[in-house]
């Protein structure tokens, strides 16, 4: 595909490596030379210095017989326009755009050719919140990600000293809980990725992935590790989008505290969201936290936009009896650095944001790309179309389908169902297909397995 992106910035630029890597055509806009030059040695794409939402500047671009544009600048009118003049000068056919400010998107009906001609909108504010409220959802997790409007359920956790099938092999799993069907689809063991087997044996300290009915994730949860209780309290730094709507998610469900720096910005805070309590001042400050009772707190969220301030105020909640720390890293050296040590878990705005965007790049009915172990890994979930004559997967076995190297099918979802993957069952027309890949640069090959031939037209 020949694609277009706006901002070089961290998501621009993370976006650029993992749809160069897959041989599209890619040209990345910016008006900083430096994040162009910096981009251009690292990766095989072309650059065009200057304002995105400029005819000229899109033109030169290659907008003529662009595929896509994907506007990711800071800027939402810099991104709103581009798509506008994307839309009005060169039919670009697909036109996606990032927009922050709530004051946007609460008003959908400005989302339209007739209007604001956006195909489809990304909010990485909404996309963290999500990530972050559903890791509160289930204490211990690393990651949890929907497929099917939630029916099933990926989750990373780490294996730990306590849980019933540390030490035992996969196969102990199904005798211990038969009435409940999960499929492990990987397992990450000192940063390499394995393939599991019904012989595989957990060890301590493995990330396991697995995947289950939204009713079964708990219970599969507490065979790897000892449950922990459900979280009560929650204490949230920084009051920005991600921190109003992180309270405004979790408010009643939860007792909620707020810290926020800037004075006006707790006014409007405390005006805004119900039930969570908003303080003025400094997450940093020992004194402060201790007058809080943060070491009853059963999760500390540092979200505000200074990594630094992140990792120091969550540093100082945990040394203080915070039991869990979840921390929002932009910069994604950072994020392996400092992950599984004092911090619990490292969430990068960039990888939760860019599966959202490579659902809309993948071939064939894909309708669900998340983004693992930063950008490593892949999960997806692809619907199968066609015949027998037409589609290399519709009405096979799973144990007949070639898959790639280094891929699962973890399940399937057929008419609201959940069908975790057996070797018996067979692929229907409009199955939804969810598929893990340990090794990304397979993801052509899925892809292809998920055409549908000329046939069946």
């Amino acid at each position: 595909m020949k694609i277009i992106i706006l901002g070089a910035g961290q998501v621009g630029g993370t976006l650029a490596e993992n749809l160069a890597n897959e041989a599209n055509d890619i040209t990345v806009i910016d008006s900083d030379s430096t994040r162009l030059r910096e981009l251009q040695d690292r990766l095989d794409i072309r650059t065009v210095q200057g304002r995105g939402s400029y005819p000229s500047v899109l033109r030169q671009a290659g907008a003529e017989d662009a595929d896509m544009m994907i506007a990711v600048t800071n800027s939402d009118e810099t991104n709103m326009m581009a798509c506008q003049v994307a839309f009005t000068l060169f039919k670009t056919p697909t036109k996606i755009s990032r927009v922050r400010a709530n004051a946007y998107l609460a008003r959908k009906e400005l989302f339209c050719d007739a209007g604001v001609p956006i195909d489809v909108l990304i909010s990485p504010e909404q996309v963290v919140t999500r990530h972050i409220t559903r890791l509160i959802e289930y204490p211990g997790a690393l990651q949890v990600l929907e497929f099917s409007k939630g029916l099933a359920r990926l989750v990373a956790i780490e294996a730990t000293k306590g849980g019933p099938l540390v030490g035992h092999e996969l196969s102990y799993l199904r005798s211990h809980m038969p009435k409940i069907d999960t499929r492990v689809a990987a397992i990450f063991r000192r940063d390499r990725p394995i393939i599991p087997q019904g012989d595989t044996v957990i060890e301590e300290g493995d990330e396991v992935f697995f995947i289950a009915g939204a009713d079964h994730i708990r219970s599969v949860m507490s065979e790897l590790q000892p449950l922990e209780k459900r979280y009560k309290r929650i204490f949230i730094c920084g009051g920005g989008n991600i921190g109003q709507r992180l309270a405004h998610n979790l408010e009643n469900r939860y007792q909620v505290k707020l810290i926020e720096r800037d004075r006006d910005r707790c006014i409007m805070l405390s005006e805004s969201l119900r039930k969570t309590i908003v303080l003025q001042g400094n997450a940093a400050n020992k004194d402060l936290l201790l007058e809080e009772n943060i070491e009853g707190t059963d999760v500390f969220c540092a979200v505000t936009n200074d990594d630094e301030a992140n990792i120091m105020a969550s540093l100082l909640a945990k040394r203080l009896g915070v039991r869990k720390v979840l921390t929002l890293i932009n910069n994604p050296d950072y994020v392996d650095l400092i992950q599984g040590g004092e911090i619990d878990v490292a969430i990068s705005p960039q990888q939760t944001t860019i599966g959202s965007l490579l659902t809309h790049v993948r071939r064939g009915d894909v309708v669900n790309v998340h983004a693992l172990r930063r950008g490593a890994a892949e999960a997806i979930e692809a619907i199968a179309h066609g015949d027998h004559r037409s589609s290399k997967v519709v009405g096979k076995r799973l144990d007949e389908i070639s898959l790639p190297q280094g891929t699962t099918i973890g399940a399937i979802v057929r008419h609201n169902e959940v069908l975790i993957a057996h070797d018996h069952l067979r692929i229907q027309p409009d199955d939804h297909v969810i598929l893990f890949l340990v090794d990304k640069s397979r993801i052509g090959e899925v892809e292809r397995l998920f055409q549908v031939g000329l046939t069946f037209f």
